[in-house]
């Protein structure tokens, strides 16, 4: 089973009061300067016993560290114009440093100013190019896709148009009689009109200079 939940109050017992006191001061101590080795910070612990005697830790000195919290603290009081000056500057120094590094990311990702990486820089820098232009070319299909798509859908709804009005002029024959009916779409014949027109994407093609341009419009033909 776990240890139960310990109660934060003044224990009575004077014995158990000062073992409490004495493991609990040493793992303060411990901790405080585990901190300020871990993460390189400037700690100061100190500790009074009931009985008055002092315990202290200071990663530096505690002379320094006092003096430190000293004037951080006079420098971050509310309305204070000398600290909301040293701010600003603070924040001004950060967004320059920012700046910097992204001009910095943008020169090296076009290819100048190259000469003082490694070669672990130089192939992480690589992959970011890679994977960005992977990015761009999904875009780009995702673009084309869509385009095929919706001229598809053009292309259909004018084939449509173009099913009525065959309906309306000639109306329905039977393509087994002795007038055989076909029906001419992008100078194509289809023998079924309700068919749908299907389109993609292709190169441009030089058109023959022997076609007669008659037979590139829409219309309508009788086979006899």
């Amino acid at each position: 089973m776990g240890r139960g939940k310990i109660v934060i109050r003044r224990i009575d017992n004077s014995t158990n009061r000062q073992v409490t006191f004495s493991k609990r001061r040493n793992g303060l101590l411990k901790k405080a300067k585990e901190l300020a080795i871990l993460c390189d910070a400037e700690v100061g612990v100190m500790i009074f016993s009931s009985t008055g005697k002092l315990y202290d830790f200071a990663s530096t000195s505690m002379r320094s560290v006092i003096e430190r919290y000293n004037k951080a603290k006079e420098e971050n009081q509310p309305g204070n114009p000398t600290s909301e000056v040293k701010f600003w500057q603070r924040e001004a120094a950060i967004l320059r440093q920012q700046l910097q590094n992204l001009q910095e990311n943008h020169r090296q990702m076009m290819g100048e100013e190259l000469s003082g990486l490694t070669i672990k820089d130089l192939q992480n820098l690589e992959s970011q190019l890679e994977m960005s232009l992977h990015g761009v070319r999904m875009k780009k299909d995702q673009i084309l896709m869509d385009e095929i798509q919706e001229l598809t859908r053009k292309g259909n709804l004018i084939h449509q148009e173009n099913v009525e009005f065959y309906k309306k002029v000639y109306g329905t024959r039977d393509v087994n009689g002795t007038n055989k009916e076909l029906f001419v779409t992008n100078g194509q014949s289809i023998e079924d009109p309700h068919e749908p027109v299907h389109l993609q994407l292709s190169q441009p093609q030089q058109q023959n200079s022997e076609t007669s341009p008659r037979a590139t419009k829409l219309g309508i033909l009788q086979l006899h």
